[in-house]
């Protein structure tokens, strides 16, 4: 177990995500997006434990960028837990974003809840969708608990037109033997995008938060229908 580890070995318990060196280390993430990205009108990072949300959160709001995160339909405490004003621990998850599993930490909630714009919800079948549009066009491999990012972000497209949103892409969690595209979602992504001035299309431009020299932006052209 933990604690005979701990005992036997002296070392140190860093909890996954509801620890101050966790929130501060992937905080970062929104720092170098932010460096490398100027002028972003609002960042959509997952949403799970809350750590990488939480130390985003912090950074987006010392530069005055508003953040929303992006939850599972089939995992939603965090945005229950923002509705209710409390940590909501009643959690029966059901979603294929594996990495957003969890219930949100007590150090993340009390931060979440404070900064925050906004908790943005999407489906299994939005996510695989967008994870698809990602691979197709980026070439980028990323896994579905942060494709999520995009699903939220298509499924906003009102809230964000015209707008510079800078979104957190991962791809570290991945099984590629148990890839989740189907017929349904990979046509949706493989489908046709309107063309370059059709008045029914919008372009929205992703940072990937590379380091320096190694940023890579796409636009991707979103049908909208009318």
């Amino acid at each position: 177990t933990l604690e005979s580890v701990v005992e036997r070995t002296g070392a140190v318990f860093v909890h996954p995500y509801d620890d101050d060196r966790i929130i501060a280390g992937q905080g970062t993430a929104a720092l170098e997006m932010i460096e490398q990205a100027r002028g972003l009108d609002a960042i959509i990072t997952p949403i799970g434990g809350g750590g990488l949300a939480a130390g985003c959160a912090l950074i987006a709001e010392s530069e005055g960028v508003p953040l929303f995160c992006a939850e599972p339909l089939g995992a939603d405490d965090a945005f229950r837990s923002l509705k209710a004003g409390e940590r909501v621990i009643e959690h029966a998850p059901d979603t294929i974003c594996d990495g957003l599993l969890t219930t949100l930490g007590v150090r993340n909630f009390d931060i979440v809840s404070r900064i925050v714009s906004n908790i943005l919800l999407a489906d299994d079948d939005q996510t695989i969708e967008a994870m698809a549009l990602i691979w197709t066009r980026m070439k980028q491999v990323v896994e579905p608990s942060s494709a999520i990012t995009l699903a939220a972000l298509l499924q906003n497209r009102e809230r964000f037109t015209g707008q510079r949103v800078g979104l957190v892409l991962t791809g570290g969690n991945l099984d590629l033997a148990r890839l989740p595209f189907r017929p349904k979602a990979s046509s949706a992504a493989l489908r046709p995008h309107p063309a370059p001035g059709n008045d029914q299309s919008r372009t929205w431009k992703i940072s990937t938060g590379h380091p320096p020299g190694r940023q890579r932006c796409l636009s991707l052209r979103a049908a909208i229908q009318r």
